[in-house]
């Protein structure tokens, strides 16, 4: 396969980098400067495969003017909201993802929200930083524990079972609602909800955990704010797009909501500046799947995926 040539849009980690070199003849981003649309068109011209990011925003108008002989678009990442799957299907494009292998490392990164949104971390760590702290006292920074509360965990496919097993660790219950009940033994003891208002009226800790798409944009808005419990938590690892950034922080702000801890952003990297201004978040630059395990595995399954594709197979995970 070493002639077949493969266009990757941003820099990826080393290893993952050699085998792409070992096996496609590879075009790689040097520099991981993101291209813009006409830079991508431009460098595709004689590639048969496209390994993208989620960052890449691979439209209708980019996908319509992609050389014909672009034949894969395999993203380097689970979701997969960026590219316009039907557009790709209707140029007999296939489209590809990489689930599986990162729902370990985002679940850790939902406790660590969870944690850090609840005992009030970000606080404790600025007042260290910033040379405030005047000794223990008994009423300092007392924030919210884990131990019997009630997780609801909207979305309950790996990462939220994985999230599951966590938070029962933690001594917590874990309700959930999908699209249906799952006798899965790894979250054993969840009890399930036939539908998302009924879970989020027990949700203490909220977790999200479904694709962002036409249907979930916004998801948590007003409305279902006000459905949480008093002194509810809220953590997303999914989308930011799947919530309402006016609602949450308006919610933060008056107390409706005691924490949240935030992984993801809608518009990301430009955040809506008013959680920076909150000290009840707890806020991380999308981490969930940033171990060097995590994206190595990432990586060699894009490049599974185009294996498979150009070795006349169907990719382990296409998407439609």
């Amino acid at each position: 396969m070493t002639s077949i040539k493969i266009l990757v849009t941003r820099k990826l980690p080393v290893s993952v980098e050699k085998r792409l070199i070992d096996t496609f003849a590879t075009t790689l981003n040097a520099t991981d400067k993101a291209y813009e649309k006409e830079e991508i068109l431009d460098l595709a011209k004689g590639m048969e495969g496209l390994l993208c990011t989620p960052c890449d925003q691979i439209d209708a108008d980019l996908i319509g003017r992609l050389p014909s002989s672009i034949r894969i678009i395999s993203t380097f990442s689970v979701g997969y909201e960026h590219i316009d799957v039907k557009a790709a299907n209707a140029r007999d494009i296939v489209v590809t993802n990489t689930p599986g292998v990162l729902s370990e490392a985002t679940a850790d990164i939902a406790l660590l929200l969870m944690l850090g949104a609840s005992r009030r971390a970000y606080e404790g760590e600025a007042m260290i930083r910033e040379n405030k702290w005047q000794g223990w006292n008994p009423t300092q920074l007392m924030g919210i524990g884990l131990q019997g509360k009630r997780l609801g965990i909207l979305g309950m496919g790996r990462i939220g079972r994985e999230v599951a097993m966590r938070a029962q660790a933690f001594g917590m219950t874990v309700h959930y609602h999908n699209r249906r009940a799952l006798p899965d033994a790894g979250v054993a003891g969840a009890i399930y909800h036939d539908n998302a208002e009924s879970l989020l009226g027990v949700s203490d800790f909220l977790s999200l955990h479904f694709p962002l798409n036409g249907q979930t944009k916004g998801f948590l808005n007003i409305e279902r704010i006000n459905m949480l419990p008093a002194n509810s938590v809220v953590i997303n690892t999914a989308r930011g797009g799947v919530v309402d950034d006016e609602a949450l922080i308006t919610a933060l702000k008056s107390g409706r909501v005691a924490a949240a801890g935030l992984d993801v952003f809608d518009g990301e990297p430009n955040l809506h500046s008013g959680y920076r201004e909150l000290k009840n978040t707890f806020l991380l630059p999308h981490l969930g799947s940033a171990t060097v395990e995590t994206r190595n595995a990432m990586g060699f399954c894009a490049i599974d995926n185009m294996e498979a594709f150009f070795d006349g197979k169907t990719p382990p995970h296409t998407v439609s």
